[in-house]
């Protein structure tokens, strides 16, 4: 399920998505992991929440400029504060 609503459109905003999935703000189950990917049939780039079977649980639309600059952010995860 992707939101067509919401995009992602700063490194900022990705953070903070990670961090509401991290801390459990979106009320998912079962979360696995995180993953930038693109859309099969239009190439759009999206943030993708996965199951432990690889399965979508949710995904948010990224601009273009977030999907090439947030890789690393993704990979290591949002800097925790305290």
């Amino acid at each position: 399920m992707i939101n067509d609503q919401e995009e992602i459109s700063s490194l900022a905003e990705l953070e903070a998505f990670l961090l509401l999935v991290e801390n459990g703000g979106l009320g998912l189950e079962n979360v696995a992991g995180i993953a930038l990917a693109t859309h099969n049939s239009n190439g759009r780039p999206f943030v993708a929440v996965l199951d432990d079977k690889h399965q979508l649980l949710l995904g948010r639309w990224v601009t273009q400029d977030v999907f090439e600059n947030g890789k690393e952010l993704v990979r290591t995860g949002p800097k925790k504060t305290h």
